[in-house]
């Protein structure tokens, strides 16, 4: 019994100080969570509105943009997929590949070919591992994304869509896959298109005559659509990484006291056990002196 009681207080000691290191990291997820909602709703306004304007430019124009335009046959789409670089964050990246996984099924049976983009260790590990080709990766800033890094992911996004058709590193759509921050609680995997040009924020059209007094072109449609779609795309992809750091956090700050609790239950667990097992040695060992005394007794007996 003591050998078990022995290993039982190490798997106790072992245990706490696993506790110690999640409550840590729940704690700096908790504390960095708020800056990355911040962030979140901070970009929220400038996106909306960039968004709003590239829709009345593209809708009421009539101009022929090359992201805007839509292929007569795709044949080939660029997915963007963002996920995590370290993992302790639950089922957050998980949930975000098998959102990718669905959308790329369903791009390969319109008879799409796949380009593959990575943010994130954990995606490009995924797809090392399964030894499936990735175009290109950027890794290292998952839960503390820039407006550099997503200019540079929207480049080059941009230069594969405008490729001619046939070259190679050629698409014609362009999908984003990142998770969606809906609450502390709640997390959404989203995919969504975004070239050619797919407005995300539905509003009514306005009549014709409010067109015209609400937006003014200079010098033409055609250059304020040169320089708006660029921006509207590194700004939709820096929006989706914002959510997707928030998202991270959170699901790691989830993971964590979960993790947490359950030490707190394993070592009451081992505790109670620890306890019985002491009890029952003290009570075989009571019984073992009880026994000795009363053989002892009755050989005294035995010898008067």
């Amino acid at each position: 019994m003591a050998v078990s009681l022995r290993e039982y207080r190490a798997r106790i000691k072992s245990t706490e100080s696993m506790k110690k290191i999640t409550r840590a990291m729940e704690l700096i997820a908790a504390s960095r969570i708020i800056k990355a909602q911040q962030r979140a709703q901070s970009a929220a306004p400038y996106a909306r509105e960039l968004t709003r304007a590239v829709s009345a430019v593209a809708t009421y124009a009539n101009v022929d943009h090359p992201l805007t335009r839509e292929p007569e046959d795709p044949k080939r789409a660029a997915v963007l997929i963002v996920t995590s670089d370290r993992g302790l964050a639950g089922a957050y990246s998980s949930s975000v590949l098998k959102e990718a996984e669905r959308l790329a099924e369903k791009l390969r049976g319109e008879g799409k070919e796949i380009d593959t983009y990575i943010c994130g260790r954990k995606g490009e590990a995924y797809f090392k591992f399964r030894a499936r080709p990735i175009v290109r990766s950027w890794t290292g800033f998952s839960d503390q994304p820039s407006n550099d890094i997503a200019h540079d992911v929207g480049k080059t996004l941009i230069e594969a869509f405008l490729k001619d058709e046939g070259a190679e590193g050629n698409v014609d759509e362009v999908h984003v896959v990142y998770t969606r921050f809906r609450s502390m609680l709640v997390q959404e995997p989203t995919a969504i298109r975004l070239l050619p040009l797919e407005v995300v924020e539905g509003e009514e059209k306005p009549a014709p005559d409010e067109v015209l007094p609400l937006y003014e072109f200079e010098p033409s449609a055609e250059h304020v659509l040169d320089g708006l779609l660029p921006q509207y795309v590194q700004s939709r992809i820096f929006f989706a990484m914002l959510q997707a750091a928030a998202s991270e956090l959170a699901a790691r700050q989830k993971a964590m006291k979960s993790a947490t609790d359950n030490a707190d239950e394993l070592i009451k667990k081992y505790r109670r056990i620890a306890n019985q097992a002491r009890q029952a040695g003290i009570t075989q060992e009571i019984s073992e002196i009880v026994g000795g005394v009363n053989a002892l007794a009755d050989a005294n007996a035995g010898n008067e």
